[in-house]
């Protein structure tokens, strides 16, 4: 990296890591080396952490996922930082070939079809373990023959040997209990030698069995009496007794005490971290974890046993394989370069099993795509950002994918028809696989279409001269799938819900938790049983008629309801469940917000909002907006109703707040300095209405689109008449009514939200409807600037009804924050309308 930084010192490069850890761990490693020896700015830009524009402009350096990366680079017309990348390196590239590949062939292709529309240079590097068609892969980046560089899996720093073991148990957890003894005589004839033990990594399928694989060697260890039962351990007793204390898994407590770490998704942050120093420093010589550490930080060992290459799926609800990508990055961690001089894995599978991993771990794997099976919503984004106007150019666009030179190369592993290809002529060849081209694309638009995505116009002609053709239009459900970055079955399943009339609360936690999004959560084994005692728990009843509690779309609904009403979840993985369907729920709630605003539906769409703002403040709608606030318990809030402060906005508006919180018996003096700093930070927004008649001969120019591609209400402003109260217009003329917001006070930058997995800013809708008749007239979004007092101004335009003169009508306008409960502003106008005449003497300030 350092040489390429050389080379090209102008180019702004984006380093794509299949998984957040891994970016992580980059982060860690080349902030420091490119900042302080290159001058370089990186910035981390994943599920986590999102910087804002500026950031994302001055950045030498943008390490992202491939699902971030993608969602930014659909809008690459609107954003200059995009277009400004001149280099991309692409971790692990050989994932083209698993689910998530898909998403990587559409970064290529974009970023490809990008360099040649701008006519601007953009360099690929791609990282991968040894393929068999390594040629294909750098013949779509562009890489000619002296750029690639192809090794045999046998060529690595450290030699390896791996020894692969058969065990003919049929069940899976008899043989993952059969497989315990092994582990232990591998570690004890692999990572001793000479009475010094070497790290040993022990990768099992689920986090049960990192517990259950500890306990069982500690067993084995224990029950020999000639074995030093402290072998695995290095840390003194006050070391011991510093780490015991800084961990809260029990498990975990006790494993550490003989050298033995478990690592797996559903420990606590700190308890991980805490394993993964002790392994790095040798202070234990052996660490259980699940298959995801061998995707996410780098910890070599000199031993690595495979225990088992099965897991269990819960959408499938059985046992399956782990891809052989996953197997061999898992053996990738065996051999420290700087410590040893030969390396040792141990694989042990199910016995039918045996010959495969034999041949396939030491040959090469060709790599083939997975696009045709996730196409549709891929499209649709093409669509949106208008690369693709025709079918003729969707077809086209497949050319420019990884999926299409496989197709070619091997049409029989995409199509059954294709088998007969090798029997006939050229001629017969490329008539087939253009029509399954074309009968791939058909399925996808008419996909788009039935889920109200796209429209397809036959016959049109785009450009004079043109011959006619199907053109294809993104619709506002296409738009809100893309932005995102939905299904668009989801999509279409919230455009049939969000219909209905006055949807409430509860309805729309239900249809949140029941969208295809949660589809992948995962439900464990037995894990049915854990959601049926806990939904006994739960204030809302589980609708058995609909789901049943193996159901992923049950669990996701019953941890919702954990974090808003502050229940404790029963197991650790709970907790990662949560983290995970909090961070999805944000950008669906924010589509269903759009959706419910297209179909005019007020209630439906304040609810969305509210739901919201419950999740960020963990609250519901039920319990006070004060519950908000830190160490505030039931008797805090009575002696503040006793005060005449009944809500949050009524205590950060009292100017008396330093001397009224001593009153309160909060639990120490740090807790009473928090209260008063937040109580002067939160947002205190003011808000002020301006009616306009617009003058009907003066036009505005259409809307723009800021810098991340979204709709911007800065019009030229219209000249018109202001009127003040009470309002009296003329009727069947066009109105303006603008919003003027600003803070009285400076904010603090990021939402008060210590229950909300991710730290973020905060903005505010901007709603005018009629809350009579239960109809949504507008709705804007805003982010105000921080500075006290800069207004920002939100404009609405509609006309005044064309009936009888003197008629009055009623509309609100609210004013909703994104990430606050209980500050929401109402304000209701009456508007009556009267001849020219009369109006004209109405006009003045408001």
């Amino acid at each position: 990296m350092f040489r390429l930084f050389t080379q090209y010192p102008d180019e702004k490069m984006i380093y794509i890591a299949p998984l957040k850890a891994l970016a992580r761990e980059r982060m860690e490693d080349w902030a420091e080396r490119f900042s302080r020896q290159l001058g370089k700015t990186v910035v981390e830009l994943t599920g986590d952490f999102t910087p804002d524009v500026d950031a994302l402009e001055r950045a030498d350096v943008v390490v992202t996922t491939p699902e971030k990366w993608d969602g930014i680079s659909r809008h690459w017309q609107h954003r200059a930082y995009v277009r400004k990348v001149g280099l991309i390196v692409i971790d692990e590239i050989h994932l083209l070939g698993q689910d998530r590949g898909p998403v990587l062939e559409v970064i290529v292709s974009r970023m490809r079809y990008i360099s040649c529309n701008l006519d601007k240079p953009i360099r690929f590097v791609g990282l991968s373990t040894a393929l068999a068609n390594a040629h294909d892969i750098a013949d779509w980046l562009g890489i000619g023959i002296f750029g690639l560089f192809n090794f045999k899996p046998s060529v690595r720093p450290v030699p390896m040997t791996c020894h692969i073991q058969g065990y003919p148990e049929k069940h899976f957890v008899p043989r993952m209990a059969q497989m315990n003894k092994p582990c232990y005589h591998a570690i004890k004839n692999h990572a001793v030698k000479d009475d010094v033990v070497k790290p040993t990594l022990i990768f099992v399928s689920s986090r049960r069995q990192t517990r259950l694989t500890a306990l069982d060697i500690i067993a084995f260890m224990t029950a020999d009496p000639d074995e030093n039962h402290k072998q695995f351990c290095k840390l003194e007793p006050h070391e011991l007794e510093y780490a015991q204390r800084r961990v809260t898994d029990a498990s975990l407590k006790q494993t550490l005490e003989f050298g033995i770490g478990i690592h797996h998704a559903g420990l606590p942050d700190r308890d991980r971290k805490v394993v993964e120093e002790l392994f790095v420093e040798a202070k234990i010589l052996v660490l259980i974890s699940t298959s995801t550490l061998a995707w996410g930080v780098n910890f070599p060992a000199h031993l690595v046993i495979i225990k088992g290459t099965e897991f269990y799926d819960g959408q499938l609800k059985r046992y399956v394989d782990f891809p052989i990508t996953d197997v061999l990055q898992m053996m990738g961690r065996a051999g420290r370069p700087q410590f040893d001089t030969e390396a040792k894995a141990v694989i042990m599978v199910h016995e039918p099993k045996k010959n495969f991993y034999r041949r396939f771990i030491y040959e090469p794997f060709p790599v083939e795509s997975s696009l045709h099976e996730q196409l549709t919503d891929h499209l649709n984004a093409e669509i949106v950002a208008r690369t693709i106007k025709t079918r003729e150019e969707a077809i086209d666009y497949v050319t420019w994918t990884y999926f299409f030179r496989r197709l070619t190369a091997n049409p029989a592993y995409y199509d059954q028809q294709a088998a007969l290809l090798e029997q006939i002529n050229f001629e017969k060849q490329r008539d087939m696989l253009a029509s399954y081209i074309e009968r791939l694309m058909n399925k996808c638009l008419d996909e788009l279409i039935r889920s109200g995505c796209i429209e397809l116009r036959e016959g049109v002609i785009l450009n004079e001269g043109d011959i006619p053709c199907a053109a294809v239009d993104a619709t506002k459900l296409g738009r809100v799938a893309s932005l995102y970055y939905l299904s668009h079955r989801t999509v279409a399943q919230f455009q049939r819900t969000l219909s209905r009339e006055g949807m409430g609360f509860v309805q729309i936690m239900r249809v949140l938790c029941e969208c295809p999004e949660y589809d992948e959560l995962p439900v464990r084994h037995n894990e049915d049983k854990e959601n049926a005692q806990f939904a006994e728990h739960c204030p809302l009843e589980v609708d058995l008629a609909i789901q049943a509690y193996d159901s992923p779309h049950t669990k996701a609904f019953l941890l919702l309801q954990a974090h808003m009403w502050g229940l404790s979840l029963p197991v650790n993985d709970y907790k990662t469940d949560l983290k995970s369907v909090l961070d999805r729920s944000i950008p669906l709630i924010q589509a269903m917000v759009d959706i419910a605003a297209e179909e005019a539906q007020l209630r439906t769409t304040l609810n969305l909002i509210l739901l919201l703002q419950c999740l960020h403040q963990a609250t519901h709608p039920w319990r006070s907006s004060l519950r908000c606030m830190p160490h505030f318990s039931d008797k805090t809030i009575n002696t503040l109703k006793g005060m005449g402060i009944d809500a949050l906005p009524e205590l950060i508006e009292r100017k008396d707040a330093s001397r009224l919180l001593p009153k309160l018996s909060l639990p120490n003096a740090e807790a009473h300095k928090e209260v008063l700093q937040l109580v002067q930070d939160l947002p205190r927004l003011r808000v002020r209405i301006e009616l306009r008649v617009l003058d009907p001969e003066d036009n505005a120019e259409e809307e723009g689109r800021d810098e991340e591609g979204r709709e911007t209400n800065q019009k030229k402003r219209r000249k018109g008449k202001l009127v003040a109260e009470p309002y009296k217009v003329p009727p069947d003329r066009e109105l303006e009514l603008a919003g003027v917001l600003h803070y009285e006070n400076v904010p603090m930058k990021f939402v008060h939200a210590p229950r909300f997995p991710k730290r973020k800013t905060f903005s505010w809708w901007c709603i005018l409807g009629d809350t009579e008749v239960d109809e949504l007239v507008s709705i804007k979004k805003s982010i105000l600037p921080t500075k006290a007092r800069q207004e920002r101004r939100v404009n609405f335009q509609f006309c005044s009804p064309a009936e009888e003169i003197g008629e009055t009508f009623t509309l609100s306008v609210l004013v909703m924050s994104d990430s606050y409960f209980g500050l929401d502003q109402q304000i209701d106008l009456a508007i009556t309308t009267e001849t020219e005449d009369c109006s004209a003497g109405n006009e003045g300030k408001s």
